[in-house]
This record gives structure tokens, sequence and C-alpha cells, in this order.
């Protein structure tokens, strides 16, 4: 099958971008570790009836970061990459809200499953597990 007819059969995700900005305007990206192999990507998970894709990235940030603030409504970009199964993989393609963090929660649904860092971009893009992930960090104009 072609790479384009796979990516037509892809499942569509959405992830959030968490970030924070320091003073001089640099900015600072939140990743997290997936629960089973313990590789740094973002928050992201399967699209949640009754809310826009936004905001389910926002959710999504919420439960497995800890974290809240302001979401764009449009995608910074999107990435393909091979979800895990148990004993599969299928083609997932992640449309990437941007989130700026406001607030960091004390207690969130995963904060016992996911370890999570804040890493300046060039350096998250090259620490994450996925390469379409990883190109689009590095391709991104932040403000």
């Amino acid at each position: 099958m072609s790479a384009v007819l796979r990516a037509e059969k892809a499942r569509l995700q959405v992830g959030a971008l968490p970030l924070r900005f320091s003073e001089d305007g640099s900015a600072e990206i939140l990743l997290v570790t997936t629960r089973t192999t313990k590789r740094w990507t973002i928050p992201k998970g399967w699209p949640i009836k009754g809310l826009k894709a936004h905001e389910a990235a926002a959710r999504e940030a919420q439960e497995e970061a800890g974290v809240v603030g302001k979401v764009r409504k449009r995608p910074v970009g999107k990435y393909l990459y091979w979800k895990r199964m148990a004993d599969d993989a299928i083609l997932c393609r992640v449309k990437v809200f941007q989130l700026t963090v406001e607030k960091r929660l004390e207690d969130w649904p995963e904060r016992d499953e996911r370890r999570q860092q804040w890493f300046k971009l060039g350096d998250a893009a090259d620490l994450v597990g996925e390469a379409g992930l990883g190109a689009l960090l590095r391709s991104l104009k932040v403000s």
C-alpha cells in the first residue's frame, strides 16, 4: 500500500503543544512520556465526542501533563506516526494545537503514570520518539 493511501486511512488524534515563554521570548515545551514505552511525546489522544478538536487537545494536556491554558483554535501542524497497540500498530494523523500554559495543577489523572519535563524546542525535537513530531517541532515558529 502506498504512503498516500495509508495516510488517507490514518486515524485522527488531537495533540497539545504545551508552551511557556521566558521574559526574553524564548519558548519551552512540556513533553510527557508515553505510558507503555516511556518515549517522550506531546499530550495527545482520540477526539472526544462533544468537544471541538482544540478543546479535546486541551483536555489531553490537562489529563496527561497537568497543565491548563489558552489553546489556539487552529492547528499549528500535523504529523503521522504508528501507534503501538497490544498486538499491532495503527497509523495515526495527529492535529497539533498550541496551548500557552497559564497554570500547572497540583494533581491530575495521569500524574503517576508519566514523567514530564520542560525542554527547549530544538532539544525536544531531538528527544521525541516520533520522527514526524520531531520534524514538526523543528519547523515551528511559535509566538
